[in-house]
């Protein structure tokens, strides 16, 4: 198991000396948009207080106001020193997520501002802090912008369906850690599967281009596995930036081989990268990764070169009192565990981009992860330009684990609803598809998740049949029309777009089921009849899941969905993560044989 300090926030790669900035913080709403005019960032006009990252919206942060504040202040106080030998070291404040816009004064003085609601940002705050107290201010807009990446939060004044209430601010980790002048920046890990390696390229950053090349700067890499050495490289650096590739290949008294990474063997190997200038180590930084490969070939998806049946659940990853932000380390955990316990291998994280100790957590415990963008609602300029951006960002960030087998950009055609038809909107989409295999071509990329696929790897569809029976029949005695028709889909949606062809490539359930099962209140909302009792839903859970089974040319299924999210009631875990249902049941029902080609 790799090192991995508890809240650390960015697992893939770690250093000794930071600080979690996370607790009571001073705010203020700034409904009146006064907060630049008035210059909060030197008068903090708010006795109110925080306890970041839970955004203002939930229970956990202490203000739990569900209505839309559009402008939000946050302010906190650090202590840092610096002497005289510590001068030209860098301090990086980190923002792993924070919704929508956000502006950062250190000490009164403009820092930086950033636009996104998903992914880690950075400001390099050096020329800013001074010996002693400083001052942190934050200025959060957001905004009922359709055009901007959101999720599955709300742009009405009431929640609705599977759409819920916004998340404004500040809603995951803050913190800051010091480094040299000269420090790694970026690092990126892609596992040759087949040919036992593991391609390693990194950024430097700091360093005076007139010194590259000088000799006096190397990076060292150590590979181990269970604190044995398996390889060491050194790199003499002659530009910013360092490219290696290390045999992982061992054959020592304990195994001989490579350690694979797999649901039921998640093997990571630690990586520690040391930046050496004239012998002196000025930067270190620990990381892991997995040795796996996904691949399609002949209408299979494959793991390590063994076809894959995924069993998959849906994951929203909302919690009851604190809403898109985890209550702690220990509930990501929890979750992960009992996903396993009900028997399935994988989750599709459905339109939230999760904090990355969750991904660190499915890479250590073998739990499948599709990665899926946070959609926009409609179609413009500055929405393929908020999107665009974004999306790149997020793949680059999560790049490295090994638990993400799965890229998924687009989902039911939100963001894109014209693209039946629309050239445009098509044209955005198979771009995004081939962005993001130049980022990223090992892994496969649906481009649409659920219907009117354009260019992809997989193609999925979206059915909430209750009744095996019923999806049996369409699926088993019309295939060749599921793909050249709407037949699949209730005569509402075609599973090509138009222009666009189906070319035998694997075909997942990905989402279906979605059994209401409730207390029966009258804002509750899920999919199709409601079902009273555990025995109600198992009958209609075997139904269906047998049912998708026994079709030879579906590769996997995702169930609709791990649990309650506020009026939603189709989880199969209440908003408390309490069962409804026994999970050995489930379990049950997921081990039972697969018919076709899968092992």
């Amino acid at each position: 198991m790799p090192f991995h300090t508890l809240d650390y926030p960015r697992p893939q790669m770690v250093r000794d000396n930071w600080k979690n900035l996370n607790g009571d913080w001073e705010f203020s709403f700034d409904d009146e948009d006064v907060g630049i005019r008035d210059k909060w960032y030197e008068n903090f006009p708010s006795a109110r207080h925080i306890c970041v990252p839970f955004a203002s919206e939930t229970e956990l942060s202490g203000i739990h106001d569900e209505k839309l504040h559009r402008q939000v202040w946050y302010k906190r106080s650090f202590f840092i020193t610096r002497n005289d030998e510590k001068v030209t070291n860098r301090m990086i404040l980190h923002f792993e997520g924070s919704d929508y816009s956000t502006s950062l004064w250190i000490n009164g003085i403009p820092a930086g501002t950033h636009n996104g609601g998903y992914e880690r940002f950075s400001f390099d705050i050096t020329a800013f802090v001074i010996d002693g107290e400083n001052t942190i201010t934050v200025r959060v807009t957001d905004s009922e912008n359709i055009y901007q990446p959101r999720g599955k939060q709300r742009w009405r004044n009431e929640s609705y369906e599977c759409w819920y209430v916004q998340t404004t601010g500040i809603w995951k980790t803050v913190w800051m850690e010091e480094v040299n002048e000269t420090y790694i920046e970026e690092l990126k890990l892609t596992p040759a599967f087949q040919k036992q390696e593991i391609v390693i390229d990194g950024m430097i950053t700091g360093i005076l281009k007139q010194q590259i090349g000088n000799g006096n700067y190397s990076v060292e890499l150590e590979c181990s596995f269970e604190k044995k050495i398996v390889r060491r490289v050194n790199i003499s650096l002659s530009d910013l930036s360092f490219h290696t590739v290390m045999n992982v290949f061992s054959a020592n008294d304990d195994w001989t081989g490579v350690k694979a990474w797999s649901p039921s063997e998640p093997n990571l190997y630690d990586l520690t990268i040391r930046l050496i200038n004239n012998e002196r180590e000025i930067d270190k930084v620990t990381s892991y990764f997995g040795m796996r490969e996904i691949r399609i070939e002949n209408g299979n998806i494959l793991l390590n070169g063994i076809p894959l049946y995924q069993k998959l659940i849906l994951d929203q990853g909302y919690w009851k009192n604190s809403g898109l932000t985890p209550p702690n380390e220990q509930a990501l955990i929890d979750d992960i565990d009992k996903i396993h316990e009900m028997g399935f291998n994988g989750l599709r994280k459905h339109q939230k981009i999760e904090d990355e100790r969750f991904l660190y957590w499915c890479d250590v415990k073998g739990m499948l992860v599709w990665s899926e963008a946070p959609a926009t609602y409609a179609f413009s300029d500055q929405a393929v330009c908020c999107f665009t951006e974004e999306w790149i960002k997020i793949v680059k960030q999560n790049y490295n684990h090994p638990c993400i087998i799965t890229w998924t950009p687009f989902n039911e055609s939100w963001g894109v609803p014209e693209i039946e038809t629309s050239k445009a909107q098509q044209h955005f989409t198979e771009g995004i598809y081939y962005l993001t295999k130049a980022l990223d071509p090992y892994r496969p990329v649906i481009c649409n998740d659920g219907w009117e696929h354009t260019v992809s790897d997989v193609v999925t569809l979206h059915d909430y049949t209750e009744k095996g029976a019923d999806f049996h029949k369409r699926y088993s005695e019309n295939k060749d029309g599921i793909f050249s028709t709407e037949v699949y889909h209730c005569k509402t949606k075609s599973a090509m777009a138009n222009g666009f062809a189906y070319h035998g490539q694997p075909v997942i359930i990905s989402e279906y089921g979605g059994i209401a099962f409730t207390s029966g209140e009258s804002k509750d909302w899920g999919y199709g009849n409601k079902v009273n009792n555990e025995e109600e839903f198992l009958e209609r859970y075997r139904s269906i899941t047998s049912a998708i089974k026994e079709i030879p040319w579906i590769s996997g299924f995702c169930y609709t969905q791990l649990t309650d999210v506020q009026q939603e009631v189709n989880g199969l875990l209440n908003e408390e993560r309490k069962e409804k249902v026994e999970p050995s049941k489930i379990k049950e029902i997921n081990d039972e044989a697969v018919t076709g080609r899968f092992i």
